[in-house]
């Protein structure tokens, strides 16, 4: 089995996970320092969002440098150092590639704005005259995903007309035209860099955008940002030359055994969304259905048959995740708070036991809700909140940094905090991050834990159980408003104690 397929992977927003220098920024260094408690916590592997040159527009998704580290986080020898300590502690690390755009402070991006219309330059990014007179208005009517045209003019010389460039995030993110073969060279060039240096695998950032229809029709619909998705039938995205990408991008990593990617994959139709991890694609797609799954049991079971009969329609072993930077935290989205906590840890414990690899976002394994930040706070470029999932980790019990920076934190770090730190939970046996840690544990070693399905059982209304196949682990789910019989079986471990030995609502347990 390749190390992937079953893994407990741990997404480090690298701003807010631990700072070394005060300054308030999370960096390589502070990760490097807090990898024990990845250890101890049990995960397999590492996904870093981008540390690379930037000027931070979009948080590093604006990349004016992908094979360097940025100043803010550090350098490629303290990278090589995370990178090496990590592998001595066991653990993968992956990272992100970033091929939908640039920075607008990239070299390339610079070069095409001072050339002319036509250049070999303008030929690496999607530069086209407007429409109407004298060009003033844009190519089509795309939108970008945080509103606003998906377009930005670029004046010409002595008044003339000049030209727009395409931008489906913001105007400090150019998109690049994948039919350009300077590139699908230069993307090459940035994968061959950073697995020779050691790295395992590549989460692909807006892996259904990078090919365009040649035409650039004008979008139909009425387009809309949605925080997870697009629509499907949206001409911005899931054109079918994405997928000759991503064949380059697996054609890459095949000379690199033990290498993988996971894409970003923001496709409603599921059999669309399965040709992203046919054989000779990416090795993984992140499936979102679970995570966009109200807490009812009907609803989640439908998530997890949906999402199996679409990996296995090709082969492929799914991938399950209930959070990331870009989403409302589990607690928020399942209610908020004693009753969303109890539902994400519910959760966190069928999501671990399904077959396939789990993506856990960090700050997840301690119950921490979205923060509720002041509005002069808020730094997203998107204007939709994201930062409220992005607050610093609580390590400690001490205000205002709580352990993650000794400066000012680049967010805000609530006073409720302080019930939630590392420290606080991790001698605490009832705790969320004691939970996490004895889930991983059976997870890793029980041998219940086998089969790449499942098979459902009969359970009251409002709830569910099943069975690994190929094993003897059941997991039940009360999302009923009743405590109910477990099935048969002896208690491996619950998300709450049991009232007069049976499932509280809002609860989940495993069985064998």
């Amino acid at each position: 089995m390749r190390w992937w397929q079953e893994a407990v992977v741990y997404e480090v927003y690298v701003r807010s996970f631990a700072d070394s220098d005060g300054d308030g920024v999370g960096d390589l260094n502070g990760i490097r320092g807090r990898l024990g408690y990845l250890e101890l916590l049990g995960v397999d592997a590492l996904w870093l969002t981008p540390f690379y040159r930037s000027p931070m527009v979009d948080h590093g998704y604006d990349v004016a440098d992908p094979r360097d580290v940025d100043p803010l986080f550090g350098d490629l020898e303290s990278f090589d150092a995370l990178l090496a300590e990590a592998h001595r502690r066991g653990m993968q690390v992956v990272v992100d590639l970033v091929g939908n755009h640039t920075s607008t402070e990239h070299e390339w991006f610079r070069g095409a704005v001072e050339s002319a219309p036509g250049s070999p330059e303008r030929a690496r990014y999607h530069f086209r005259p407007g429409r109407g007179r004298n060009g003033a208005e844009p190519p089509n009517n795309w939108r970008s995903v945080f509103g606003g045209p998906a377009w930005t003019h670029v004046p010409g010389p002595g008044g003339e007309p000049g030209e727009w460039y395409m931008h489906l995030f913001t105007a400090d993110q150019p998109d690049l035209d994948w039919t350009n073969p300077e590139v699908w060279a230069d993307t090459e060039k940035t994968i061959r860099f950073w697995a020779d240096r050691g790295v395992d695998g590549f989460r692909i950032d807006v892996a259904h955008g990078m090919a365009k229809p040649e035409t650039l029709p004008d979008d139909l619909r009425q387009p809309g940002w949605t925080p997870l998705g697009h629509r499907d039938n949206d001409p911005r995205f899931d054109d079918p030359g994405v997928h000759d990408v991503h064949r380059m991008i697996r054609a890459v990593l095949d000379h690199y055994p033990g290498r993988m990617a996971v894409g970003e994959v923001l496709v409603g139709d599921d059999e669309a969304f399965a040709r992203y991890v046919r054989p000779d694609e990416l090795h993984q797609a992140f499936g979102f259905r679970l995570l966009h799954a109200p807490f009812e049991a009907d609803a989640v079971r439908a998530a997890i048959d949906r999402t199996l009969a679409t990996f296995a329609g090709v082969g492929a072993e799914p991938t399950w995740t209930l959070a990331n930077h870009d989403v409302p935290r589990a607690v928020t989205r399942y209610g908020g708070g004693d009753v969303g906590t109890a539902r994400a840890r519910a959760m966190a414990l069928v999501v671990l036991a399904l077959p396939g690899s789990v993506y856990l976002y960090q700050g997840e394994e301690l119950g921490l809700p979205d923060v509720e930040l002041a509005e002069e706070a808020v730094q997203d470029p998107s204007g939709r909140g994201r930062d409220g999932c992005r607050v610093p980790m609580p390590w400690d019990a001490e205000p205002p940094g709580y352990g993650f920076t000794t400066g000012a934190a680049w967010l805000p770090m609530p006073q409720e905090y302080g019930r939630l730190t590392v420290a606080a939970q991790l001698e605490d046996v009832g705790s969320t991050l004691s939970l996490y840690r004895r889930a991983l544990e059976l997870r890793a070693n029980h041998p219940g834990f086998a089969g790449d399905a499942v098979e459902w059982y009969g359970a009251p209304p409002g709830c569910f159980a099943f069975r690994r196949s190929a094993s003897t682990l059941v997991c039940a789910l009360n999302a009923s408003s009743v405590p109910v019989p477990l099935p048969p079986g002896d208690v491996l471990l619950t998300s709450v104690p049991l009232v007069d030995g049976e499932l509280p609502p809002n609860a989940a347990a495993w069985l064998t």
